[in-house]
């Protein structure tokens, strides 16, 4: 029934038979862009249901068989988009779940922490202060030049030395430090 509503309002018996002649069709079409059977037929209902609310504001010189097939396709983009929405909040709790459990698992972080102590501890005193300065303080790194009395060059120097001392010194955590952006 792709003729358009042309002068003739969509009562109930109309309304049905649109609804037997299309449902079918318009699940498939559903099923072929979001892959799941029951949110597409979720999906072609709700936009029957939005037909029928809004019967009075369709335009009779629209094909509703157009109609359907337009609004399916556009919920149905607009459920990928919120189905992806939602997989990366699930990832982003996973993401925090595994920082939990790093922070709660106190005897790894202690071991972590002594290999960390140790690590810095090989730097030369200057570079090891710039690092926790920049680190551990959050200072930038104009404000440690002004505060040490040295260039910012400098403290670029002494970053980037110990940055590479403790990659190598501590390279079998180097994921956990990506994962935590410390490094």
């Amino acid at each position: 029934m792709s003729t358009p509503l042309a002068h003739t309002t969509l009562d109930k018996p109309l309304f049905e038979q649109l609804f037997k002649a299309h449902f079918v069709a318009l699940c498939n079409f559903g099923y072929q862009l979001v892959q799941d059977m029951d949110s597409a037929k979720d999906i072609a209902q709700k936009v029957f249901i939005n037909l029928w609310e809004n019967r009075e504001g369709i335009d009779p010189k629209r094909s509703v068989q157009s109609y359907l097939y337009t609004s399916v396709r556009n919920r149905c983009l607009n459920h990928i988009r919120d189905q992806k929405k939602y997989r990366s909040q699930v990832l982003d709790l996973e993401i925090m779940d595994i920082e939990i459990s790093i922070e709660s698992d106190d005897s790894g972080l202690e071991e972590l922490q002594d290999k960390i102590t140790e690590a810095l501890s090989t730097l030369p005193e200057k570079c090891r202060l710039v690092f926790e300065m920049s680190r551990f303080q959050d200072k930038k790194y104009k404000d440690i030049a002004a505060e040490l009395n040295i260039s910012e060059k400098t403290v670029e120097a002494h970053m980037s030395r110990a940055l590479k001392t403790l990659r190598e010194e501590l390279k079998e955590y180097f994921p956990l430090f990506l994962l935590l952006g410390l490094l």
